[in-house]
């Protein structure tokens, strides 16, 4: 019990921030007002400042109830007491120089809905009402804006611009331009692009702050047997840097991942929330493949395999590159197996550092089956692997038919677009000339016909 622990306040007032690439940390949220109504157990307990417990409710054969307790480290581990701006602190600010530095920051808030991520990333709530100043997107673009004031960087006199999007269903939708789909494409040089995402200039945090939440009003949520409002989607808010010129000098992404329970949620007969789960957990395993890749050096990041990951490479390539991760945890025992999951997520990112194990050779030419092979080699999957790998692959297909079905009636209809043009300015010509000759008309009717024939087959 939690009585007989050596547990120490938790205090950062005099913690060095470490200088870390990769960083994990695990911050709880208190109880909420149904929780505490409720009479709902605590089930975690922090001890230090860099380890965790979960005491996990279980019952024995003969349904003796007793307790089984997981230990987790971490790089930081945040109580209920700790505000945001300790949080932030220690996670997003370390990374702030690097994209002065020419790199790319990136901060990815894990867990499930209701656990606090978008209270970490976005700011306190007030009822329905969310104070974007408070969270770490504010805190953020405040010390980037103080930044560029500075002696040490005023002289290269950057320009602040931001974007934000969601990835819905392996689909890219731009929040600051009414949630329109965007493509992304991938360059002969492995350059990714979203092609037409808007990019708004900014000159304070106010505006930055705008723009957050502008787009938050225009995400995805929805139900789940889990969660009745719980986060669909992926959302993504990059604030960039550039020259004069409008050359890219560094980005800072901010990543609210979509509730880990959606990945697990196959108990829908819902055909399109079992999808819409599968392709959250391919990019959430995805997401922990490239991150293990970064931190171990290798040659190969599977970037391709989600996404996610696809349109966030620049975040993983390179000695300029920098992560954080914020896990966040309900502390409720009804919520201790999607906290144990978050927990396991984030431990086996964690202990992905150069003395780990390293993998055996892998297929570099299919990243999703590069992450399978990836995951098989460190025993994470079991029997039901070539299932999920097959699931993954048929849903892969089955949005790229998707995509390739949208865009090919998309060119149908420009091009009877096109025809309707030039079969007008033929009845045009005929109802205007007296002398029209008919075997003309007949010709140029026939030849759009054969056009129309031709495009259907």
């Amino acid at each position: 019990c939690r009585q007989d622990l050596d547990v120490q306040p938790l205090s950062f007032a005099n913690e060095a921030v470490r200088d870390n690439r990769i960083c994990v940390c695990v911050r709880k949220r208190p109880l909420n007002k149904k929780e505490s109504k409720a009479k709902t157990v605590d089930v975690v307990t922090l001890p230090s400042r860099d380890h965790i417990l979960v005491h996990e409710p279980k019952l024995k054969v003969d349904l003796t109830k007793f307790l089984e307790n997981h230990k987790f480290h971490f790089d930081y581990t945040f109580d209920e007491n700790i505000s945001n701006d300790t949080v932030y602190k220690f996670t997003a600010q370390p990374l702030l120089r690097t994209i002065f530095e020419q790199g790319i920051a990136t901060c990815f808030a894990y867990g499930q809905t209701g656990s606090g991520k978008t209270h970490t990333m976005g700011g306190d709530f007030t009822g329905a009402k969310q104070n974007f100043s408070l969270g770490i997107y504010a805190l953020v673009a405040r010390d980037i804006f103080e930044l560029l004031r500075s002696p040490q960087y005023a002289s290269l006199d950057l320009k602040v611009s931001c974007s934000f999007f969601e990835i819905y269903g392996g689909k890219v939708f731009d929040l600051l331009a009414r949630r329109a789909k965007r493509r992304v494409l991938e360059d002969g040089n492995n350059v990714v692009n979203v092609v037409d995402l808007k990019e708004t200039p900014v000159m304070s945090v106010s505006s930055v702050l705008n723009a957050i939440k502008d787009g938050s009003a225009v995400r995805t949520s929805g139900q789940t047997s889990a969660n009745a409002h719980s986060s669909r989607s992926h959302a993504v808010f990059q604030i960039i840097l550039r020259t004069p010129r409008g050359k890219l000098h560094g980005k800072f992404s901010l990543i609210d991942l979509a509730g880990n329970e959606r990945g697990a949620d196959t108990s829908s007969a819902n055909r399109a929330t079992r999808i819409e789960g599968a392709e959250i957990n391919k990019s959430l395993l995805a997401l922990k493949e490239c991150i293990r890749a970064m931190s171990m050096r290798q040659g190969h990041i599977p970037f391709r395999a989600s996404k996610l990951t696809q349109v966030l490479r620049d975040s993983f390539i390179g000695e300029r590159a920098r992560t954080c991760m914020i896990a966040t945890l309900a502390p409720g025992q009804n919520s201790v197996e999607c906290t144990l999951n978050t927990l396991r997520y984030a431990d086996r990112v964690k202990e992905l550092g150069p003395g780990s194990k390293q993998a055996p050779p892998l297929d570099q030419n299919n990243d999703l089956a590069y992450m399978h092979q990836s995951l098989r080699s460190q025993g994470e999957e079991e029997e039901k692997d070539l299932e999920m790998f097959n699931f993954h692959q048929a849903v892969d297909m089955l949005q790229e038919a998707e995509d390739n079905l949208v865009e090919e009636h998309q060119q149908c209809i420009q091009e009877n677009k096109e025809y309707l043009k030039q079969e007008e300015a033929i009845l045009e010509r005929v109802e205007q000339d007296v002398d029209y000759d008919i075997e003309d008309y007949a010709r140029a009717v026939d030849m759009i016909l054969q056009r129309k024939i031709n495009r259907l087959k």
